[in-house]
């Protein structure tokens, strides 16, 4: 197999309310069945009126096209979006739009590549594919790289599981972002000073069905590194309420080992309860999955407050440790007698706090306000 990507050149300044399928007619000399036809985001939002005033402030659009802060370093955000996409400053960008306005993306990308894919087939009467491009960073390497975030009439995925590779192993995680590939293709002729908002490429030949760009999302439950050390700070809070489904006990052990990593060498204890009968031994405690007990043993009086402090410590480390790991939880502090009698304790043993955990209760939570911490912080 050979692929040709080539240049879409002539193309005039688009601008909202025009009918970008007809430019792109006007401007295509050939196509073929099998061509993909590659279109950068910014003309489908520009085509699409999602533009907006600058003046407006540029944070304040991205804080309104943001579903989830990932990570954030100064003014650097990493967000993500409704669609479910992660990039910079959730889409909001400058480069190619006319001074005092601001580009955002296409409300549905797949959408628009629908469209387009419909328009041209119609017209030129080929079988051609069409996707929506746009630039992302990438974690762990420089640069910036075309990928889909629309597409029609080609597969987003190639799933390889269960096949063999060319000595006959079988592959068990091999699935190829085929969209994004030919997305990155096309950016090697659609320089962002070019003028070139949309390539053919041509010659791509893929063996799976037709798909949708939402494909490449990943799953939450599947997203190792859904959000930085610094945002989950931020982003863990106490939930009254818990969604269906158990916390595994590997959840609770990694927990467990990160507070124990944060505190003093005291010697600590956790006590899971995961049986209804175990929890209904704590008569106050809340209704949840799994009631997880936090216990040290007591200190000499003028170690006391050492002790305080390593406690919280560790119970900071364990529900954000829970929360790292997608689960969410609350805490309270115990009559310690009770606890230590229904846990059959000893003496010198000191309940300090009940964390119940369980899965997230459905739906996105509510963004909380970010503190101000002008009046509680002074430099010296």
């Amino acid at each position: 197999m050979s692929v040709e990507v080539l240049p879409v050149e002539g193309l005039p300044e688009v601008r909202p309310g025009d009918d970008l399928a007809a430019l792109l007619l006007d401007s295509l000399r050939s196509l073929r069945d099998g061509d993909v036809v590659c279109v950068t985001q910014k003309v489908v939002s520009k085509a699409e009126g999602r533009l907006v005033p600058e003046d407006d402030g540029h944070d304040e659009w991205v804080a309104k096209e943001t579903r989830r802060v990932v990570a954030r370093r100064g003014d650097v955000v990493i967000a993500e979006t409704a669609h479910g996409f992660v990039c910079a400053n959730a889409g909001v960008d400058a480069s190619n739009v006319e001074p005092g306005l601001l580009a955002l993306l296409p409300v549905d990308p797949d959408g628009s590549a629908e469209r387009i894919r419909a328009r041209l087939m119609q017209d030129r009467g080929v079988d051609v594919g069409v996707v929506i491009t746009d630039t992302f960073g990438r974690p762990w390497r420089n640069g910036v790289v075309n990928v889909a975030i629309g597409c029609a009439g080609l597969p987003a995925l190639i799933d390889l599981r269960g096949r063999k590779d060319h000595v006959g192993r079988l592959l068990e995680s091999t699935v190829i972002a085929f969209a994004d590939e030919g997305a990155a293709a096309s950016g090697l002729v659609m320089g962002k000073d070019a003028m070139v908002p949309a390539a053919i490429v041509r010659g791509l030949a893929p063996d799976a069905p037709h798909g949708r760009a939402a494909e490449l999302i990943r799953p939450a439950e599947e997203d190792l590194f859904r959000e930085s050390p610094l945002q989950s700070l931020h982003a863990q809070r106490p939930v009254r309420e818990f969604g269906h489904g158990p916390v595994p006990r590997q959840a609770i052990q990694e927990a467990a080992r990160a507070a124990l990593a944060a505190a003093d060498p005291t010697p600590w204890l956790f006590v899971a309860l995961e049986s209804s009968a175990a929890k209904r031994r704590l008569t106050d405690a809340p209704d949840a999955p799994v009631l997880v007990v936090l216990a040290g043993r007591t200190q000499a009086a003028g170690e006391r407050t050492a002790f305080l402090l390593s406690a919280g410590t560790a119970l900071e480390n364990f529900v954000l440790a829970l929360h790292a790991q997608g689960f969410a939880s609350s805490w309270t502090v115990p009559d310690a007698d009770e606890v230590r009698a229904a846990l059959e304790l000893g003496g010198d043993w000191e309940p300090l706090a009940v964390v119940a955990c369980g899965p997230p209760p459905p739906g996105e939570p509510s963004a909380l306000p970010e503190p101000d911490a002008t009046g509680a912080l002074r430099f010296e």
